[in-house]
């Protein structure tokens, strides 16, 4: 009897423990982690997929390419990505460059960056066949429309969301490809796109600037084509300069720690207010107070410092939150204050 009585007990506590949780997680969704109505970067974790390393090669100068088995894997269009969860912890977004249609696999593709933050030098060095990663997506925000004409313009591994685009469009549908890179043999994908568009596609090298001649090159777009621009932030600028109304697809998010001056953030459940000064970032002046504050890809594509906005306007510089996500939350690590004072849910 004593056993059983024992049982019963830790039974009991067990349930009053659940109990708990539940109304403490519902009285604060943002403990331990936020808990949104429409799940983005792979929450909650039932999202997310463990798929094996099933080939690791060389498809460009420094660039690879990974293809992820599995099985049964939820279906993509053009332009969408995968969040990646590295050996390490990192989580990096990269393009799906394979087929929509093949269910068995995932394809992505990224260039080694030298002085980046370490997550492309661990797919090409750490990453190998036979491992298995953690995978949560795919999302798109960056769709194919429909439109009269198309115009493509891609630097270097930009081509990676661009590439199963043309794939979709029908041989009569008018497109033009600009393809700008280093050198040819740093540009993946080249020879497929080719023979794909013939002389739809223009390949450059860059000029001292490091831009292709986009006035000559782009002379004579009509006013209805979709235009559509991946690459390194410097093309992406110049070519919304010219074309307003370009969809754009970043490496990088709009600089995050180049702010118009300081302001403050309330922790409200903390009971502290900080001062993020115009050259930082909410995210840096948070984890100065809050260490175990969790984040990881720093560059508004992961979701994993979202925070939820009490009070105070915000300027939203992700690339990741629906507009009615915006409304009440903000992910800290790239967006800054409109406001001189901003309170979160922390």
């Amino acid at each position: 009897m004593p056993k059983l009585r024992t049982v019963v007990a830790v039974a009991g506590t067990a349930m009053l423990v659940r109990r708990a949780m539940r109304r403490r997680i519902q009285a604060s969704p943002l403990w331990p982690m936020p808990a949104l109505e429409n799940p983005t970067s792979g929450r909650p974790r039932s999202r997310a997929l463990r798929l094996l390393v099933a080939s690791h090669e060389t498809v460009a100068d420094g660039v690879v390419q990974l293809r992820l088995g599995g099985r049964d894997l939820p279906r993509w269009e053009p332009g969408a990505h995968l969040d990646l969860v590295l050996p390490s912890g990192l989580v990096r977004q990269y393009s799906l460059c394979g087929d929509p249609e093949d269910t068995s696999s995932y394809t992505v593709a990224t260039r080694l960056i030298e002085d980046g933050r370490g997550g492309s030098r661990e797919v090409h060095e750490q990453v190998t066949e036979g491992m298995e990663l953690e995978v949560r997506g795919p999302r798109n925000r960056f769709p194919l429309i429909e439109a009269p004409s198309y115009v493509f313009v891609v630097g270097g591994i930009g081509i990676t969301p661009v590439l199963p685009m043309l794939r979709a469009l029908g041989e009569d549908t008018e497109w033009r490809l600009v393809y700008g890179g280093r050198t040819r043999a740093s540009m993946p994908f080249l020879e497929e796109l080719e023979k794909l568009g013939g002389d739809r596609v223009t390949v450059v090298a860059e000029d001292e600037d490091g831009l292709p001649d986009l006035d000559g090159l782009l002379a004579g777009t009509a006013e209805d084509a979709a235009v559509y621009c991946c690459g390194p932030e410097g093309l992406i600028a110049a070519v919304e300069e010219r074309f307003p109304q370009v969809r754009l697809e970043r490496f990088t998010p709009r600089t995050s720690a180049d702010g118009h001056g300081a302001f403050e953030v309330e922790l409200r459940r903390s009971g502290r207010t900080l001062t993020v000064p115009a050259d930082s970032t909410v995210l840096a002046a948070v984890r100065a107070e809050l260490p175990d504050t969790a984040y990881s890809c720093e560059q508004g594509f992961c979701g994993t410092c979202q925070q939820r906005v009490l009070e105070g306007e915000v300027e939203h510089r992700d690339e990741l939150l629906t507009d009615a996500e915006r409304a009440d939350s903000m992910l800290i690590c790239v967006s800054r204050a409109r406001s001189e004072r901003l309170v979160l849910d922390m």
